[in-house]
């Protein structure tokens, strides 16, 4: 249990479990390991008859930067021993991002109530989990994006999400740019339950949590049940084929030789460096 980096806090007077992102020194982003940690908490509080609510959270003071880019073809597994890494195959990329995207369809369905408590930043699949809470207290000041799409194109994640939960103008204007923003840009847009000063996040979370958890347990499961049949058919149809067929093919680009590759560049300079590179490339001033 050395490398364990998710927490998992259950309290059964009030039927809140809480879960932390503890990997702060890497602003909790999470690799392939990390995210079955989540999913395994996920699945104990699902089966839990005592929790009502699940409370996401960060350590640090930071939601989620999503999966750890600094290992990106790692998620596919295939850096022999040893050997250089090699460009994964489609049937690869297809069997890796079909089990990805299982763990975003099981939450989106998650039986039990969730309020995600995000302050700092929530990028990639760390907005996609604020995205997908039923309840999402974020601080004005957080960044939210998917810079992700800087690297392999704007078909990253689940455009159905997107498109639902930011409306079509704004999920192209964030896709097609890669644009990190703050979270108060939005506010005035109601795309979070409550955006509020950063001081201010945890106490609103746990307002949220402790409100939610006055319903009776069978009650949410229901409606849970029922807010998911409702999505479903108005707005994610086709949606689980479409967002790991999307990021398969997504992860197969070529790219021209002035377009930003940044698997080709973070091994020629590093991760670090790769990133300043990324941002000196789609740095466009404005007029």
């Amino acid at each position: 249990m050395g490398d364990q980096r998710i927490l998992l806090e259950r309290d059964e007077t009030t039927g809140i479990a809480k879960i932390t992102f503890d990997n702060a020194e890497r602003r909790n982003s999470y690799d392939a390991a990390m995210r079955r940690q989540l999913g395994a908490a996920l699945d104990a509080a699902a089966g839990d008859d005592d929790v009502k609510v699940v409370l996401l959270r960060g350590a640090g003071g930071v939601f989620s930067t999503g999966a750890d880019m600094g290992n990106a073809y790692g998620w596919y597994d295939e850096e022999p021993d040893g050997g250089r890494p090699r460009r994964p195959s489609q049937r690869r990329r297809l069997t890796v991002d079909r089990r990805t995207f299982d763990f975003y369809h099981d939450f989106m369905g998650f039986p039990k109530a969730t309020v995600a408590e995000v302050r700092g930043y929530a990028l990639g699949g760390g907005f996609e989990m604020a995205l997908m809470a039923d309840v999402a207290v974020v601080g004005r000041d957080a960044k939210i994006g998917m810079p992700a799409t800087r690297f392999l194109g704007p078909a990253l994640g689940s455009l159905h999400l997107f498109f639902h939960r930011l409306g079509p103008v704004l999920a192209r204007r964030m896709l097609l740019t890669g644009d990190t923003i703050a979270a108060e840009t939005v506010e005035h847009l109601g795309v979070f339950t409550e955006v509020t000063d950063d001081g201010r996040v945890e106490a609103r979370a746990d307002w949220w949590a402790r409100k939610i958890a006055k319903m009776p347990a069978d009650g949410i499961v229901m409606a849970k049940e029922a807010f998911r049949l409702v999505e479903q058919l108005q707005a994610y149809q086709g949606e689980e084929v479409a967002s790991y067929l999307f990021h398969a093919f997504g992860t197969n680009l070529r790219f021209e030789e002035d377009e930003f590759n940044f698997v080709k560049t973070r091994a020629r300079h590093g991760v670090k460096e790769a990133f300043r590179m990324r941002d000196e490339h789609f740095e466009v001033p404005e007029p």
